[in-house]
């Protein structure tokens, strides 16, 4: 799916912004960072995982690259940035999704995305345009624009 997405997105992110929210192993952030973003801040609530993901952003040498400890939702709510791509992947059994996009509306820039990963399918609403979605094993994903 990593492969997918960074095929919909071109292969580099060269200059672009990104927010990796609910960031995990931060697969997506330091491969945004990887495909020299200029910025990528990823937030992680779990201090445990959190920690791992200070460890391995130092042994990369990623300068582009911020972490927060932080509630994803509370993140979304306060943040005062724009972002060029939003990496988007709650966990699946939460009911965040609803939650998030109209907190993230604002946070993009003008031509900016949202890629979104779920456990089921998932109806952005009227207020969002689908670019690409597919579905991989038991996961769907998506990228979406503001309409």
């Amino acid at each position: 799916m990593r492969e997918t997405l960074f095929n919909w997105l071109g292969q580099t992110l060269y200059g672009k912004r990104c927010l990796d929210l609910f960031a995990g192993s931060g697969a997506l952030g330091f491969e945004a960072a990887s495909r020299e973003a200029a910025q990528v801040v990823m937030v992680e609530n779990n201090r445990a995982v959190f920690k791992a993901l200070q460890d391995n952003a130092k042994k990369l040498g990623l300068s582009n690259v911020a972490l927060q400890c932080a509630d994803g939702l509370k993140f979304a709510s306060q943040a005062n940035m724009a972002f060029d791509v939003i990496f988007l992947d709650p966990p699946f059994q939460s009911d965040y999704l609803p939650q998030l996009l109209p907190r993230l509306a604002d946070k993009l820039a003008e031509d900016g995305v949202i890629y979104v990963e779920s456990g089921s399918a998932f109806d952005a609403g009227a207020e969002w345009q689908v670019l690409k979605q597919g579905k991989a094993g038991a996961v769907y994903h998506q990228l979406i624009r503001r309409a």
